[in-house]
């Protein structure tokens, strides 16, 4: 390669110096009309290179079923290495050209090699993007934060090839130079802190799949309540489900409380958990009239039957004095409406009942008496389980009236509130 690299630019300054041209004008003019013959070749090969390279590559594309190289095409992979191959061209002419020009031939020798480096790195690093979105592709990786990985993998290729581009610039042995960098180390931890603590948070995201690609999370230090559409080494993007998208420091899904919702997507239910107020006032035992009325009601028809003679039968055998409803046994309008609601949510199509469903009492309040539904609907999906929801609310509130309760709500008039 040298000696055909003499041949190429050593002809013309023999030739000069036959014609009588002197030393320095030949020595000048050669060295000018070489740099113009080489950067033609550079150039040339160049032009060569990339069709052939664009083209062969972008033809293999299409005949391969794999996606990759399509992936390779996208990013420009080939682009790079046909920039590449003339300028190793270069960097072998560099020493031929300026032989007698000692200091320029270093200078002109290190900012090649410089540059070398660095399309060497964009070529990896192309390389690395076409395997990231190959692999993210595939349904089993397509939750991963592959953007993680790929990110500390060129960190550390930049940090290698810039202490080479040191090492080369300032002719420092690599020794040398990574003693400084240990010497430094503190100032470098702290320049990169957020890298760093992205890095060690990927690592734990990842291993305790804690959030993947997809997921419904919801953050509120951040104001975040959305999909996860992006995890890198420094940041985890959401989509909100007001389309606006919320970044949150990657390290903050491991030092903060978040809620991930994949459990409850992936389960076979959507937790349904609300309650009224009913008003205490409005609670009261029931008289055999009305629970003769009551019966005319489907859902406990049967229930009041069962319950009434029950209750009947323990009242006579222990001569209970009935004149004054407060003794012995008795239903409650509050108590057959809570069996009504538990039936009537037993036979809605809409919950899944081989999970958890009940409709309880809870702790008084001044506002009244809480009565919670606790079920899980079938469908989890944000429209449809709120419209169970309302369906069931909607039925329990008009159906409150029946049983002579009443809700609680806020009296129109500003200064009174119900009692």
């Amino acid at each position: 390669m040298h000696n055909i690299l003499e041949k190429l630019f050593g002809w013309l300054y023999p030739l000069m110096r036959k014609l009588n041209f002197g030393d320095t004008f030949a020595s000048y003019i050669s060295l000018l009309i070489n740099i113009l013959i080489l950067c033609f070749l550079a150039f040339f090969i160049y032009i060569i290179f990339r069709l052939i390279l664009v083209s062969v590559l972008a033809i293999i594309a299409k005949k391969t079923k794999t996606n990759f190289d399509d992936l390779l095409v996208s990013n420009q992979t080939a682009k790079y290495i046909a920039h590449l191959i003339p300028f190793l061209l270069i960097y072998k002419s560099v020493p031929v050209i300026l032989e007698h020009y000692v200091y320029w031939e270093s200078m002109f020798g290190k900012l090649v090699e410089v540059y070398i480096i660095l399309l060497s790195l964009w070529i990896i690093r192309s390389v690395l993007k076409a395997i990231r979105d190959y692999i993210k592709e595939q349904p089993r990786f397509s939750d991963k934060p592959i953007d993680s990985y790929v990110q500390v993998i060129m960190i550390v290729l930049w940090i290698y090839g810039i202490g080479v581009i040191i090492s080369k610039l300032f002719e420092i042995d690599k020794t040398t130079l990574l003693g400084t960098l240990g010497a430094i180390s503190a100032i470098v931890i702290l320049i990169f802190r957020d890298t760093i603590l992205g890095f060690v948070a990927s690592v734990q995201v990842s291993l305790n799949d804690m959030v993947r690609i997809g997921d419904w999370i919801t953050f509120d230090r951040y104001g975040a309540d959305g999909d996860v559409i992006e995890i890198n080494l420094a940041t985890v993007k959401v989509r909100n489900f007001d389309n606006t998208t919320t970044t949150i420091p990657t390290y903050g899904l491991i030092s903060d409380s978040f809620r991930n919702w994949r459990g409850m997507l992936n389960s076979d239910g959507r937790r349904i958990k609300r309650h009224i107020l009913v008003k205490a006032k409005s609670i009261r035992f029931l008289t055999d009239t009305e629970l003769q009325k009551m019966k005319k009601i489907q859902l406990i028809s049967n229930y009041i039957e069962t319950r009434q003679a029950e209750i009947n039968q323990y009242n006579n055998t222990n001569s209970i004095d009935k004149s004054i409803s407060i003794n012995g046994r008795n239903m409650t309008n509050f108590g057959l409406f809570r069996k009504y609601i538990t039936n009537y949510l037993e036979n809605h199509p809409g919950l899944n009942k081989d999970m958890i469903l009940i409709c309880r009492q809870l702790q008084p309040t001044a506002q009244g008496i809480p009565l919670e539904i606790y079920a899980f609907s079938k469908d989890q999906r944000f429209a449809e389980y709120e419209y169970i929801m309302a369906d069931i609310f909607d039925h329990i509130i008009s159906s409150i009236t029946h049983f002579d309760l009443e809700l609680f709500e806020y009296s129109s008039d500003k200064n009174n509130h119900e009692d």
